[in-house]
């Protein structure tokens, strides 16, 4: 029997996406300015960015990352392991696990890779098990199903819906991993009710709070301090440095025998090359500005709640949340285009999202909000949401009356 053509596949797959509207295209930043982007020429104001401190652009940041680079050339030449790791490297990961109140970190180039090397490394037997928040993020499940352990997941939020899925999976290791806050939902899990359901039932507690770290909590520690927890009952825990510190990478903090052990096993750790020492510097600078600027989560916490009182105030369907994550729902996916493409028109620009990215019939307007943006931006946010509402609206009626 001959072998499927893979370009007559793919070709295939690509008029499905075409069919259902979700064929996904680039957009290319010219420049960007603070939360202002030129795209097509054009100067757009940013509500879809994970910049949420502001600092990617900060002065500091960007003085650490020139002066690094000078000084340190471009990259780090080679993986951790044979002669890539670098000073600086050691400083941030000090600096990280200082901050979030854990004995030890270890540095990757990414989020993605970090969650791939935990799994991996803690989950290697077929009898293992990983119990997850149906709403986690992508890497967290592809990390599972490439670790070749048993992935079971529970409906979200729901730690009693954890507990039975840890139940009936008694042989074999088992962890439990939630986001902390969820990046297209922006509420955040209830750890202290995991934390007691991992206990209970024998298994390590992961929490990956990308979109928590620095904004969530007392000093920006994140979900995990926040509700009122450690490394005893959060043995592991994920930190990007591409969203709120503005940079590129993530850290893993976690106790001592457990970090070492990914030190030596974890691939995704071994067998890449080490983030340039100038980007740890500048991650390494931006730690400390959102460690000391309070000033940065106070704008935001003012901004989240002038943007929730203007929607209410429309009458605008927001999800339930506290933190720069603000989705709004709109149901199908052609009117979330259309309210995304008429916003743009007017010259702010927010990211439509739409499946398999979020559950059928939950497309949204993904709104996130940064430091950098004026109480006055937002008010004009949702006074063009609303007008985008109603064109769209108005456009369905006239359809309806012409079919």
């Amino acid at each position: 029997m001959a072998r499927p053509d893979l370009h007559e596949r793919i070709q295939h797959q690509r008029k499905l996406r075409l069919a259902q509207g979700r064929i996904r295209t680039r957009r290319t930043v010219g420049r960007r300015d603070g939360v202002r982007l030129e795209i097509d020429g054009r100067s757009l104001v940013g509500f879809c960015s994970n910049d949420y401190l502001g600092l990617s652009q900060q002065f500091e940041v960007v003085a650490a990352l020139q002066d690094a680079a000078s000084r340190e050339g471009a990259g780090s030449t080679s993986s951790h392991l044979v002669c890539g790791h670098h000073s600086l490297h050691q400083q941030l990961e000090r600096e990280m696990a200082d901050w979030l109140g854990y004995p030890r970190a270890l540095l990757f180039d990414s989020g993605f890779m970090a969650n791939l090397a935990v799994q991996q490394a803690l989950l290697s037997e077929e009898t293992d098990v990983c119990v997850q928040d149906r709403l986690n993020h992508a890497s967290l499940l592809d990390a599972s199903r490439l670790a070749g352990c048993r992935l079971r997941r529970y409906p979200h939020l729901d730690s009693e819906g954890a507990m039975r899925q840890l139940k009936n999976t008694a042989d074999g290791a088992a962890m439990l991993i939630t986001d902390g806050v969820f990046s297209m939902d922006g509420d955040i899990a209830p750890l202290r009710s995991l934390a007691l359901v991992a206990r209970m039932q024998e298994a390590l507690l992961y929490v990956d709070d990308a979109h928590g770290v620095g904004v969530v909590g007392e000093h920006g520690r994140g979900c995990v301090a926040a509700a009122g927890l450690g490394v005893n009952e959060v043995p592991l825990q994920l930190a990007t440095l591409g969203k709120a510190l503005g940079g590129h990478g993530a850290v893993v903090v976690g106790d001592e025998a457990l970090i070492q052990h990914l030190a030596e096993t974890a691939r995704p750790y071994i067998y890449t090359t080490a983030l340039p020492p100038a980007q740890a510097a500048a991650s390494l600078a931006a730690v400390k500005l959102a460690r000391r600027d309070h000033w940065r989560r106070e704008k935001l916490t003012e901004l989240i709640a002038a943007f929730r009182e203007g929607a209410r105030r429309q009458g605008l369907e927001l999800m339930p949340s506290e933190t720069p994550i603000q989705p709004l729902l709109c149901g199908d996916e052609s009117t979330v285009m259309a309210l995304s493409a008429t916003l743009e028109q007017s010259g702010f620009l927010v990211s439509a999202i739409r499946p398999p990215t979020v559950p059928e019939g939950k497309a949204r307007l993904r709104v996130t909000l940064s430091a950098l943006h004026s109480v006055e931006q937002v008010k004009a946010l949702v006074d063009a949401i609303t007008r985008a509402r109603d064109v769209v609206l108005y456009q369905r009626s006239l359809n309806t009356v012409n079919a």
